[in-house]
């Protein structure tokens, strides 16, 4: 039997079968209800814990609408973001993260925009619209993002590899203008903490975006001081932690990010070794 119908005839159970009582109807109409909605929730829930954001997504019928209006304070965009992200919407979080970095050095720059539209369109396809385009102004107009209680839903809802992969998306729009600003890293920093993402994973991810003469150091999670067989199994370690299969359940856009920064690893690890001189 498909859903949407379990209201119905659990609320002709509680009529025939209590006494032709509306108020049993009633209960009974609102049980059916929670049946009918059940198991497209269920597997929502299901597509979160596998990975699976596209088919997640899709399901959520491509997000709800934002209503118009604006939201003028950080309870009331909070209040919205809930009612985005209570029905497994996992773009709406990306959406106000993204937002939260895009405004962090005071100016939404259209070569930021391009590269969040740009992301979204290659990562849920046809299914990114208007809409979420709506949502992203709702959370760029707002004074302030909750980002305390986003980072906090997000954290219960995503894997270690794939927080660590959004910390690395996020550099990306601040370097989308050609440079990362003090605010930008600062809040990227914060964003990285409230996720769980551990320091030597963020410092690895931040020199592929900031660099400077210990970069490459920075991205194998060592120092200058390291010997060549501590850079050697430094990269090991670092190729395996961040092998593109690790996120592999992710979309087209996520994989191509992974694939740069699997990528980044290799070409320090080449760069160090050039100027070492290891074989």
């Amino acid at each position: 039997m498909g859903t949407g119908y379990y209201k119905f005839i659990f609320a002709a159970l509680g009529f025939l079968f209590f006494g032709y009582s509306i108020g049993w109807a009633i209960f009974g109409f609102f049980i059916g209800a929670i049946a009918d909605v059940y198991p497209v929730l269920k597997k929502q829930l299901n597509a979160f814990q596998n990975g699976d954001f596209q088919g997640a997504f899709n399901r959520a019928g491509a997000g709800a609408s934002t209503g118009g209006g604006s939201y003028g304070n950080p309870q009331d965009i909070f209040n919205y973001y809930q009612r985005q992200s209570q029905q497994y919407d996992f773009p709406t979080m990306l959406i106000a993260l993204s937002a939260a970095v895009m405004k962090a050095d005071g100016k939404v720059l259209k070569v930021e925009l391009n590269y969040v539209k740009k992301f979204f369109s290659r990562q849920f396809g046809n299914q990114f619209n208007t809409t979420h385009l709506q949502t992203l102004k709702q959370f760029l107009d707002t004074p302030s993002i909750p980002i305390d209680e986003i980072c906090r839903d997000v954290n219960m809802r995503m894997q270690p590899a794939m927080r660590t992969q959004l910390i690395h998306y996020l550099f990306g729009i601040a370097q989308a203008d050609g440079s990362v600003s003090k605010a930008e890293s600062d809040l990227i920093n914060r964003i990285s903490r409230l996720l769980g993402v551990g320091t030597s994973d963020y410092t690895s991810v931040k020199n592929m975006f900031q660099r400077d003469t210990d970069s490459d150091y920075k991205i194998l999670g060592i120092t200058k001081a390291a010997t060549d067989d501590e850079i050697k199994k430094a990269y090991r370690k670092m190729a395996i932690k961040f092998h593109p299969d690790k996120v592999a359940q992710m979309g087209d856009e996520y994989q191509k990010g992974a694939k740069e920064k699997f990528q980044q690893i290799n070409d320090a690890y080449e760069a160090i070794k050039k100027a070492r001189g290891i074989k």
